[in-house]
């Protein structure tokens, strides 16, 4: 039953038939006779469907909850047993705010050194995506903001402290300088993340602190982006240091750092996974490496 319960999630997370085939590798007709197969076994309807996904029945509401579950259970299982027979192995799939990308190599890195068979996934993702895909069963763990906006039934692990700093051309008059206040970017020509980036409100927080009204005229959801063109023109964008850092490097930019306002600037980015007891030996091993990245 195990593999009709991952067809159902897949059709439920998807909303079309052809995606959720598509995601688990296998033709349309296998996952719709999968489906039925599994409707045939509850004994209820669990898909409203037409020449289309027509979205759950109220009974497909419910079993929604419990495939997660056992699908969660099941798959903790086979790792427990694997790692008592095989040692420590597995697939962690990692979602990643993007300006956290840099920190999260350095964390797989860590737990790969100690663990060399367990594998990552990392996907770049929104703050509120990697929430979402907590409670839906389709990552293991985040990094995400751990105290700017509510995170609902998790469990966290915190990283870091973020410091932000401005990025712009070696040449520009800002470059040099030991620190720079929000207020004098009033006006500059800003590159910034989309609004949908926690990055963005935490930027945006600040700017309207220091009474200025951020006007960007460049928006991307990607730090590479905003990198390039500030190489580019006479842009500037804040961004985090650390992933700033690593971007930056060798493409004649210079970063100074914002200096800090009445409110806190710095916020806080760790490990966010499920709240659930006990966690896969590979999450508690994920868990403990950050708990040692945090210390050294």
């Amino acid at each position: 039953m195990l593999d009709k319960l991952d067809m159902f999630i897949a059709v439920a997370r998807e909303r079309h038939f052809g995606r959720a085939a598509e995601s688990l590798g296998i033709t349309q007709p296998t996952l719709s006779a999968g489906i039925k197969q599994l409707e045939d076994q509850l004994g209820v309807q669990l898909i409203f469907r037409g020449s289309r996904f027509g979205g759950l029945t109220p009974e497909g509401a419910r079993a929604l909850d419990w495939a997660r579950r056992i699908t969660g259970d099941a798959r903790q299982l086979r790792e427990e047993m694997r790692s008592v027979r095989h040692g420590l192995s597995g697939q962690i799939r990692l979602a990643v705010i993007p300006t956290a990308l840099s920190l999260a190599a350095r964390l797989a890195a860590r737990v790969n050194a100690r663990h060399p068979k367990v594998r990552f996934t990392i996907l770049s993702r929104p703050s509120r995506d990697i929430l979402a895909m907590l409670e839906g069963f389709e990552i293991d763990a985040g990094l995400s903001y751990l105290d700017n906006e509510p995170l609902g039934r998790v469990e966290t692990e915190a990283l870091t402290e973020e410091r932000l700093v401005l990025v712009c051309a070696a040449g520009s008059p800002l470059a040099g300088r030991a620190e720079i206040g929000w207020a004098e970017l009033d006006g500059a020509r800003l590159a910034l993340m989309t609004p949908d980036m926690q990055n963005r409100r935490i930027v945006n927080q600040a700017f309207m602190a220091a009474g200025v009204a951020p006007d960007a005229v460049i928006e991307s959801n990607s730090i590479i982006a905003l990198i390039a063109n500030v190489g580019e023109g006479d842009w500037v964008t804040v961004l985090p240091d650390d992933i700033a850092r690593v971007l930056a490097a060798g493409k004649g930019l210079s970063l100074v750092p914002m200096a800090p306002l009445a409110h806190r600037v710095a916020h806080c980015v760790g490990l966010v996974v499920p709240q659930r007891a006990p966690h896969t030996p590979v999450i508690e091993a994920l868990l403990e490496e950050a708990r040692r990245m945090r210390v050294d």
